[in-house]
């Protein structure tokens, strides 16, 4: 099993772990563990897929890397200007 393969099969099972909490309604998609689990199980998918040049798929987990870190910002409170 070579490195991208591994990186991949970590990062798929990291997704699918994601997927099947949030069905079974264990884990909703707006917490904050969800939103980790898919930032890094497609940040790895994306670099697995960088690896062995399949840039297509690279740019699909890029834009889902996004999509979840731009969810988690959301979660984060924000300062309040008047303190």
């Amino acid at each position: 099993m070579t490195t991208s393969d591994i990186l991949g099969s970590i990062g798929v099972t990291l997704l699918l772990i994601a997927f099947l909490l949030n069905l079974r309604h264990l884990l909703a998609t707006e917490s904050k563990w969800y939103i980790m689990l898919n930032i890094v199980g497609a940040g790895l998918c994306g670099y697995s897929s960088y690896l062995i040049k399949f840039y297509p798929f690279v740019i699909l987990e890029s834009v889902w890397v996004i999509a979840a870190f731009s969810s988690l910002l959301k979660r984060v409170p924000r300062e309040t200007l008047n303190n």
